[in-house]
């Protein structure tokens, strides 16, 4: 452990809430080097361990509809990244994949968690790659919830840029840059909206552009079949984001579980909870995490 990382390990707030072997919920802020980091923690902390990652303009709220679902049997560690929800910009650091998969896997030292099934949804799931490509050791395996395999199955979205001079926007813009994250018709939430306006605008953009760099220099099936780890894909049929077909592209990892969820749109853990949670809990049920 590093020097940094020790006086992270001694600036941790004390636990919120009841005692953390009850599997009540908690919160914590951790006080890294380059800056506060946000974390949640739901269900019993002697269970198997699920890592959700959200995606980038997000926050770890994108998961509380799932989390119900999934904390009865698993110990659950939800992260804001660097920038997203209640944590701090990353200061000395970028956005990129990588460095935010050092800042999880420090986080998840502090919280004394070994071994994780790694999740991540959209842009989350190039963290939870890196990650495992950076921590073998702590990452069995991995979720990827409608995670662009390369550049190439992008689907741009109608123009729907928001003026830097008149950051932060209002809800209607919010609601249109926000819109093809969800299949047609569906609403955008309010928790959405309020995480894209909590955000600056460095953050949101320099996001962006790390996952575009991240996907432009190596596709994810290139990264993920090296690792040899346990990979489930689950994608929306009506992704607007990703083009839906590109979720076979994963298959060339060896022994990757690609599933299409029909009528759902690129935020399944929002538009579907309860099968997307079902498919989530079944992996792991296979994998005996």
């Amino acid at each position: 452990m590093t020097h940094s990382d020790a006086q992270a390990r001694q600036a941790r707030q004390p636990r919120a809430g009841a005692d953390a072997d009850s599997g009540a919920a908690e919160t914590s802020t951790l006080h890294l080097a380059h800056g506060d980091l946000h974390v949640r923690q739901d269900g019993p902390r002697d269970a198997p361990a699920l890592l959700l990652i959200h995606g980038s303009a997000t926050s770890s709220r994108s998961w509380d509809a799932m989390v119900p679902l999934l904390a009865a049997s698993h110990h659950i560690v939800r992260i804001d990244l660097p920038g997203h929800g209640r944590s701090a910009e990353p200061a000395g650091r970028g956005y990129a994949p990588s460095e935010q998969a050092r800042t999880v896997g420090t986080a998840l030292d502090l919280l004394r968690v070994e071994r994780v099934v790694a999740v991540g949804h959209s842009s989350g799931g190039y963290t939870v790659t890196a990650l495992a490509a950076l921590r073998p050791d702590l990452v069995t395996a991995l979720v990827l919830v409608d995670t662009g395999p390369g550049m190439d199955a992008f689907i741009a979205p109608e123009s729907s840029a928001i003026d830097p001079t008149r950051w932060p926007p209002d809800d209607e813009q919010i609601r249109r840059f926000a819109s093809t994250a969800f299949r047609e018709g569906f609403p955008v939430p309010h928790d959405v909206v309020d995480d894209v306006r909590g955000m600056s605008y460095d953050a949101v953009t320099a996001a962006a552009r790390a996952s575009v760099a991240y996907l432009s220099e190596r596709t994810l099936p290139d990264r993920l079949a090296p690792l040899g780890k346990p990979l489930k894909v689950i994608f929306g049929d009506r992704d607007r984001r990703w083009r839906p077909s590109s979720a076979a592209d994963y298959r060339v990892v060896p022994d990757a579980d690609v599933e299409l969820l029909p009528g759902v749109g690129h935020t399944p853990i929002l538009e579907e909870p309860s099968r997307t949670a079902a498919l989530l809990l079944a992996f792991a049920e296979r994998l005996g995490a």
